[in-house]
């Protein structure tokens, strides 16, 4: 014999009322900003003793020029272009071989057709 009676049957809630705990809506963008912190700046970080910001897409030193040894700076610079010039020159050897591979490839197909000609001619001499 059932204590509650024969069937389970709970009451349906009711629909929740919307109603805001948060006062965030009250709140202009500036304030909202303050009290959430939602003012990040600018990311930025130390590294090898060099503060770096990210600015416009690319790490920008924040004392905005290099801090490094200069002889380091000028050597790494002259580098660049010896490598730079280098790359040139090998992009212009690679023009020329590549030019010199086509005619010699032509020169080739015409002399295979010239050979295959005079092959034909001669069969038909015999």
């Amino acid at each position: 014999m059932p204590l509650f009676g024969n069937s389970f049957s709970p009451k349906k809630t009711p629909p929740r009322k919307w109603v805001s705990l948060s006062n965030l809506h009250f709140m202009d963008r500036s304030t909202r900003e303050v009290e959430l912190g939602l003012e990040y700046g600018t990311p930025s970080m130390n590294l090898a003793g060099q503060s770096l910001k990210f600015e416009n897409g690319q790490w920008v030193s924040e004392s905005g020029s290099f801090t490094g040894d200069r002889r380091e700076l000028q050597r790494l610079r002259k580098r660049n272009q010896q490598l730079e010039e280098e790359n040139n020159l090998l992009r212009l050897k690679v023009d020329i071989l590549l030019d010199m591979l086509s005619e010699t490839t032509a020169e080739s197909h015409l002399m295979e057709k010239e050979l295959e000609e005079l092959k034909q001619h001669s069969r038909r001499r015999k």
